[in-house]
């Protein structure tokens, strides 16, 4: 199907893999993700089938430029009484009398000129199917970019569930050794239930993030429509940026990639047609029209006339011209009309590319933010791990108190959970660089 010919164009740009059977130790790679997108997702599937309806609007059958064929057929029957009332002679009676006729044709209709309107009409039509495919062009980058950005927050979640489950066994270990210092009398009590505390609170924090990644990988399979409980998959956590010259690359040629600005260029385009449509209004209308025709009528006996039976048969042809001289100005205000929409969708056009450009900017000067960001996060982690390391071999030489190796503990710990949201933080921005440039389906995630 021709409808498929978008999709196709997309998926070319993804690896195909099975999904049937993903085990526990199966990673869900990005490819994998939006294979399936692009045939499962139900807006997306809503979106092919806006353009095949486009596709079938757009046919040879729409066009108004093949012919009209019909056949008509007919039978009467007719049972009368008749009185017949001769003024010098007797009135004659007759009852029961019956007559039939029956007709069949077949008509043919075509329309030689129509002052250019259905050739301006098809030419539209085109012109709204190339619209739909940019329409569904774009709820495919919306659902990409949303299905993204599920999974990097599965990743997220899986990489903050990896750090609290070192840092829930720090804790653990702690407790032990706490527990092996007060039985030989190197500390008190208190150190042990502090520990457990401690333990306590890491383990709730475990909990809540593990029961939120399940809810996460539930988002996901219903973008995907999948099986909603089925959580028995892993997230590829990888995640690359493209280099400044591709960026730098793609900017440049932002104007004549962006969706939405191709899609106004398109009602650009139909709006003209629209114009040129109305305007045919005041040419005339040329038909041709054919017609083979039969007709049989038997009739009854009269008083006067023996009964008959007639049939005929035969072909007629003929042209008709109409031209509207004056129809009351409908044309005049439907031509002032349209050429009103052609300028609204140019005022409309310049509103959008201003918006474009700024939307452009402010995604570029955020995704450098969260760049930035992402390296002091890294060096943050560095230093909180050197940090960690220190006071992990104090606490174990009795230097420091347990509070103090505790708050050591929860630096890195929110070091390394803030690192994975500025990572994953500045890959959404970029996906949102890409798109606004319209360069989103064309790069790998």
């Amino acid at each position: 199907m021709r409808i498929r010919k978008f999709t196709s164009t997309i998926l070319c740009l993804f690896i195909f893999s099975s999904f049937s059977a993903w085990s526990q130790d199966d990673v869900l790679t990005k490819e994998e993700v939006i294979s399936r997108a692009l045939e499962e997702n139900f807006g997306i599937k809503l979106a092919n089938n806006q353009v095949e309806i486009a596709d079938n609007n757009q046919s040879i059958w729409n066009s108004g430029y093949l012919p009209q064929l019909s056949g008509l057929a007919g039978a009467n029957y007719d049972l009368n009484d008749r009185v017949t009332e001769p003024e010098n002679s007797e009135t004659i009676i007759q009852n029961g009398i019956e007559s039939n006729r029956y007709n069949a044709s077949i008509n043919l209709g075509y329309t030689l000129f129509d002052g250019l309107g259905r050739y301006y009409n098809y030419k539209s039509l085109k012109e709204q199917y190339d619209l739909s495919q940019l329409e569904a062009r774009e709820t495919v980058e919306n659902t990409v970019l949303q299905i993204m950005s599920v999974y990097y927050e599965i990743a997220r979640l899986s990489e903050n569930v990896g750090v609290l489950e070192e840092i829930l066994s720090i804790s653990q270990n702690r407790v032990t050794r706490a527990q092996y210092q007060f039985e030989y009398g190197q500390t008190n009590n208190l150190a042990v239930l502090n520990a457990r505390v401690d333990v306590n609170n890491d383990s709730i924090a475990l909990i809540e993030t593990e029961q939120l990644l399940r809810n996460t990988k539930r988002d996901l399979n219903v973008l995907l429509n999948r099986e909603v409980n089925d959580n028995q998959f892993m997230v590829d956590t990888t995640v690359s940026f493209v280099s400044d010259l591709e960026l730098e690359n793609y900017m440049a040629r932002a104007e004549a990639n962006n969706v939405s600005l191709l899609q106004i260029d398109q009602n650009l385009e139909i709006s003209d047609y629209d114009i040129k449509i109305s305007k045919s209004g005041y040419l005339p209308v040329v038909d041709l029209t054919g017609s083979y025709g039969w007709n049989k009528n038997r009739s009854a006996a009269t008083a006067f006339f023996p009964g008959s039976t007639t049939t005929t048969d035969g072909l007629a042809a003929g042209v008709s011209l109409r031209w509207d001289i004056f129809d009351g100005g409908r044309t005049k205000t439907l031509v002032e009309n349209s050429r009103i929409r052609y300028e609204n969708q140019e005022i409309l056009r310049d509103q959008l590319k201003t918006e474009i450009k700024r939307d452009i900017a402010n995604a570029l000067g955020n995704y450098r933010n969260k760049l930035y960001i992402l390296k002091v996060q890294e060096e943050n982690v560095r230093t909180n791990l050197d940090n960690f390391n220190r006071s992990e071999e104090q606490y174990k030489l009795g230097r420091i108190t347990s509070i103090e190796f505790r708050q050591a503990q929860t630096n890195l710990l929110d070091a390394r959970t803030s690192l994975n949201l500025a990572k994953y933080d500045a890959k959404l921005a970029e996906l949102l660089v890409l798109q606004l440039t319209g360069q989103l389906l064309n790069v790998e995630l």
